[in-house]
Parts: C-alpha cells; structure tokens; sequence
C-alpha cells in the first residue's frame, strides 16, 4: 500500500510519517498532559504542527501502566474544546479512543483518524468507524491499562501479536471498512515486559500483516528507560534513536513527542539512502 485513506486526506506512504503526541490527560506517563488548559493545548498542538507532524494524536484518557479510566463524559469534555478549534488546520486529527461514543462525537467534530489501543474489538466501534470515511489503527494488547504490566505472559509474543492484528484487520474488513484505511500497532508497552518489546521490535520486518502500515509508538517509554537508565524528561536521544530504527525496519508511521528532532534524524537518514542509490 503507498496511500493511507484518512477521512478527506490522502497520506503518501512512500517515507515514514511523524504522529505528533498531544496528551489531554491529568497523568500522562511523560509528563506532558494538558487537562483542563484548552488555551496550552492548542499551543502545544501546534508547536507539533508547525514542527513537522504528518498526523495529530489527540488523547483524553490515560493509557499509562496502572491509568484509572475515565468516564466518556470526562473525556469528551476534555477532548472537544481543543479537537474543534484544530479541525481546520488542514492536518488529520487522529483521536485516541476505544469508546464507540467518543469515537462518533469526535469524528462529527472533524476526526479523521481513530486510534484504538484495544483493536477494535467492541463490535459499536466496529460500526461508528465503518460509517465513516476515517482511517483507523487497530492496536495490540493484552489485559487493560490499569493491570496489564502486572503479569505479562506469551508463549510466543510474536506470533500472538501478529495472530491478533491480522484478526483484528480481518473485523474491519468484514465491517466494511477498506484496506486503505487500517493501519497496524503492535502496542510496545501494553502488556508487554521489556523482553516481550525488544522480541518485537526485532521482529518488525516480518510482523507486519499484509500490506498495512504499521504504526509504531516507543517514545519515551519505560523500556527506553530501562535500556538507558534514564527519566522519562531524558530520553528524546533513545526516543529518536527507537524511531529511526523502526523506520528502517518498515514502520510507516512513527507516533513521537519530540517531532522535529525524529524528523531530523529522517531526513539525514533519506538523504543518505538517496545517494546511495544515485
């Protein structure tokens, strides 16, 4: 696949895209959630924007190891004040989503991509998607937010992790929704230890399913930090380092914080396959 249908967007896949991060959450992992401040928000969205994000991320309900959940109420509250405000600026706004509810409201609010950590596995989800003309990344993982680092257990991660994707792309397209627009997480950190992670990603060139870009999301996150033994404010270098990585590995969507530096290390990195090939 070259193109990602994305609501009214069409997504050249012929280098890797940059998901900007915009956290909408009291307790973001990394620190950088923005609850309750629409103003920061939407000055944080776009300082990603302007920095180079292909896609906009917008999440309202932590994910984190341990995260409470939260009330469709509370989310939508968060989420539509800033969703609305940035609809227009001619970028797709991915929403980071599993509630069916939350994913009509911000679709009918200028959405155009659902990102959904439990894979589309709520059959009104399924439906909400399909009606629509938005792209969607169906993610793995195993247990839910609030104890899933507790016990994780695989006979064989790989396998498992890609058994479920092709299961979930399979749900979306029995619902009708087209090829062109599903994309594929393999969820680095949703119930995964820091093995588990490191099997998959060096396993990232034969994971993928079909012909579905993958969507990979490692930045700063804790096996980053146990890798390096650094925070979660130091770990932009090993973020970048990750990202990189996974590109030339067949990522074709990197879900980043730090978006102009990812986009640095790109850039060299094209440059260099470009002459190699002149």
């Amino acid at each position: 696949m070259t193109t990602l249908h994305c609501g009214r967007f069409r997504l050249s896949l012929d280098r890797p895209l940059l998901m900007g991060i915009v956290n909408l959450t009291p307790d973001s992992f990394s620190g950088d959630g923005l609850t309750g401040d629409v103003e920061q928000a939407i000055k944080h969205a776009r300082q990603q924007f302007e920095a180079g994000s292909d896609i906009l991320d917008i999440g309202a309900e932590s994910s984190r190891p341990g995260a409470i959940p939260t009330s469709e109420e509370d989310e939508l509250r968060r989420l539509l004040p800033v969703l609305k405000e940035i609809a227009d600026w001619g970028v797709p706004i991915s929403v980071d989503t599993y509630k069916p509810v939350v994913m009509r409201a911000a679709l009918e609010a200028g959405a155009t991509m659902i990102n959904d950590i439990t894979g589309m596995t709520h059959p009104e989800a399924l439906s909400v998607v399909a009606q629509s003309d938005c792209a969607v990344c169906v993610m793995h993982m195993q247990g839910e937010p609030g104890t899933m680092q507790q016990t994780p257990q695989y006979r064989d991660v790989v396998s498992e992790v890609r058994s479920f994707l092709v299961a979930a792309a399979e749900r979306c397209r029995e619902a009708g929704i087209d090829d062109k627009r599903i994309v594929v997480d393999p969820g680095f950190g949703f119930g995964k230890t820091v093995d588990h992670n490191l099997a998959l990603f060096s396993a990232l060139t034969v994971l993928g399913v079909d012909d579905f870009p993958m969507l990979i999301g490692v930045s700063r996150k804790s096996m980053l930090g146990v890798i390096t033994g650094r925070p979660v404010g130091e770990r932009q270098v090993a973020s970048v380092a990750a990202a990189l990585l996974a590109a030339q590995k067949g990522a074709k969507i990197l879900r980043v914080h730090d978006v102009a530096a990812t986009r640095d290390a790109l850039t060299v990195w094209a440059a260099i396959e470009q002459w190699e090939q002149e």
